[in-house]
């Protein structure tokens, strides 16, 4: 037997399909069961996309970037497009449970891996407790249209009120004005003086609804992925025939004088959606994840995958021109934009059906997301990254019964607590970095588009293409974007230097930290730009890799802050547990392939 103690040790191809090995039936003995066709895939990845993106962000990004935002989404479908392609060729390729964490230990090494498993932590886990928190949001104002009220103090987050009640005590203690507040401010502040009170000054405020919603979603999944499926195919139906009924009625009241202008506030104001923008699509790649329970996943995991990016992207489109044609983009900032505009229009019985969808879409979302997270657990847990009790699966649900356990107290109470604020970003980060590696993987692997895999992203040279793309892009950006929001002063620190001016407020974001991003992106499309053109690399991952790291670029410097503090913490574990148990410390040469 034979070690290896490099940090880029990488599993084979073949290695990670004998693990677990299938028995005659299709399954490993005591593993996961095979039920999902390509019409349970597809359903599963509209359940993860359309949900809190379309009931609840695409408002704020309707905010900043007016009727313009509906092109941000075809923007953001084609870099998931493009990585879609790449995730397809793997799960066609490597058709095993992990995702994304499978398919960097194939290609990039055993240290990527780690790092894409703990991002997508961020993606699924993290990404849950938004949607429990906006699905707390539409269901207490469910209940209140019905005349049942459920206590602020019982369905705000512990959080959002302390916050608010500092605020407006601070205000209080040096005599200013309350006016000077937001209203969300004062509504903490209301919340927390009037929660029982526990200890101290500490006061009883969490949010019951979200946490609640992630222990049913729990039990579910812990009960077997032939139920969760079921439950699934229900919910899309019922949610796919309210945005149909949305889009039909809508129609009746669009004004167009409400799309002019276009993008009010410039590129700029478009892309500050990336974010909530992104958020909507990050969804379709928990499909992967579900590869071991596939009757036929070489098959139908590329189509599911792409079956669902379409019929999203163009729903997003519609309801996004819808929207903004029916209210002027300035009303939109509201947490229930779909339930708002009906409101607005004098349908509120409709107003009324649209908030009943959103609590059966985010349902789905949080479904599908409770899915994911314990089967990429369940695959790093077999090949020793994390504690054996992590692949334990039951033997009478044949689902990863302590992983799934865990994923649930993960989501629950972060959900009881937090405002989803700080998440969103967070979960943009690890999904695109997770984009990123997935399309730079076929980069490695499949760099000609020569694998025998039952689907493969068309090889297109790269030579031309890449150059080309990015001298346009380029162009593009600073016509538009650059050279009307930069000027050059003094930043905080009293550094000279070029400063980001923020197109909708006018205000400065920021000198040289916030160029960090841009200034390591504009170096990779220099590599990347030279490789393609000396090596002939295949022009869609390339492109694909470029989008992705592009659109990590507009998620701001602190967001980037909290992203390396989570992946310490994630380094920390991996070199305290990971690489001294990892398994490939004990395989054959014939086993691993080398760094």
């Amino acid at each position: 037997m034979r070690s290896d103690k490099s940090l880029f040790r990488r599993k084979t191809i073949a290695a990670i399909l004998q693990n677990p090995p299938a028995d005659a039936e299709g399954h490993a003995p005591g593993g996961l069961e095979r039920h999902l066709t390509v019409r349970d895939l597809t359903a599963l990845g509209i359940a993860a996309i359309i949900g809190a993106g379309i009931f609840s962000t695409i408002g704020k990004a309707s905010l900043d970037g007016g009727p313009a935002v509906s092109l941000l989404f075809v923007f953001t479908a084609v870099a998931c497009a493009f990585s879609a392609l790449c995730y397809a060729q793997f799960a066609a390729t490597i058709p095993v449970s992990g995702s994304a964490y499978t398919y960097a230990y194939a290609s990039f090494g055993e240290l990527a891996a780690w790092i894409i498993g703990w991002a997508l932590i961020m993606e699924y886990a993290v990404g849950n407790i938004v949607v429990a928190i906006s699905w707390s949001d539409y269901f207490t104002g469910l209940l209140d249209g019905i005349g049942l009220h459920i206590p602020a103090y019982l369905s705000t987050g512990t959080q959002s009120a302390y916050q608010g009640y500092n605020a407006v005590l601070a205000l209080m203690q040096a005599k200013l004005p309350l006016s000077q507040a937001t209203p969300a401010q004062l509504e903490g502040y209301n919340i927390w003086n009037s929660a029982p009170v526990l200890f101290g000054d500490w006061h009883l405020v969490v949010d019951l609804p979200a946490f609640s919603i992630t222990v049913a979603i729990t039990a579910l999944v812990y009960v077997g992925i032939k139920e969760s499926k079921t439950a699934s195919n229900i919910l899309v139906l019922l949610k796919l025939i309210v945005v149909v009924v949305v889009i039909a009625v809508g129609a009746f009241y669009i004004e167009p004088a409400n799309w002019s202008p276009f993008a009010p506030n410039g590129v700029g104001g478009v892309l500050k959606g990336v974010s909530a923008v992104f958020f909507a699509y990050i969804g379709f790649d928990a499909i992967s994840t579900t590869a071991e329970e596939c009757k036929n996943p070489q098959r139908d995991l590329p189509k599911a995958m792409m079956y669902a990016l379409i019929i999203c992207t163009v729903l997003y489109v519609i309801i996004t021109l819808v929207l903004t044609g029916m209210v002027p983009y300035t009303k939109l900032g509201v947490g229930d934009p779909l339930s708002f505009v009906f409101a607005e229009v004098g349908l509120p019985k409709l107003s009324g059906l649209v908030a009943v969808s959103a609590v059966f879409a985010m349902a789905s979302v949080l479904l599908v997301f409770q899915l994911g997270q314990p089967r990429i657990w369940l695959t790093m847990s077999r090949d020793g990254l994390l504690p054996k009790v992590f692949s334990r699966i039951h033997p009478r649900f044949h689902t990863p019964s302590f992983a799934t356990i865990v994923t649930g107290f993960f989501v629950a109470v972060p959900a009881l607590v937090l405002n989803m604020d700080l998440v969103v970003d967070l979960t943009s980060i690890g999904t695109l970095f997770a984009f990123a590696l997935v399309c730079g993987g076929i980069l490695i692997i499949d760099p000609y588009g020569r694998s025998e895999a039952r689907f493969k992203v068309p090889y297109i040279n790269g030579k031309w293409v890449v150059p080309l793309v990015l001298a346009v892009g380029a162009f593009l950006i600073f016509r538009y974007n650059g050279a009307n929001n930069h000027e050059f002063g003094l930043d905080v620190s009293g550094q000279r230097g070029w400063l980001l001016k923020d197109e909708v407020s006018g205000s400065i974001t920021g000198g040289f930290a916030h160029q960090i991003p841009t200034i390591v992106f504009l170096m990779f499309c220099v590599a990347l730009a030279v490789l393609s053109f000396r090596k002939r690399l295949s022009a869609l991952p390339v492109l694909g890799l470029l989008i992705n790291l592009y659109l990590m670029t507009q998620l701001g410097i602190s967001n980037w802050t909290l992203f390396f503090v989570w992946l310490l913490i994630g380094l920390a574990v991996y070199f305290g547990y990971g690489y001294q148990n990892s398994k490939l410390n004990r395989l054959t040469g014939t086993e691993a392939t080398p760094a």
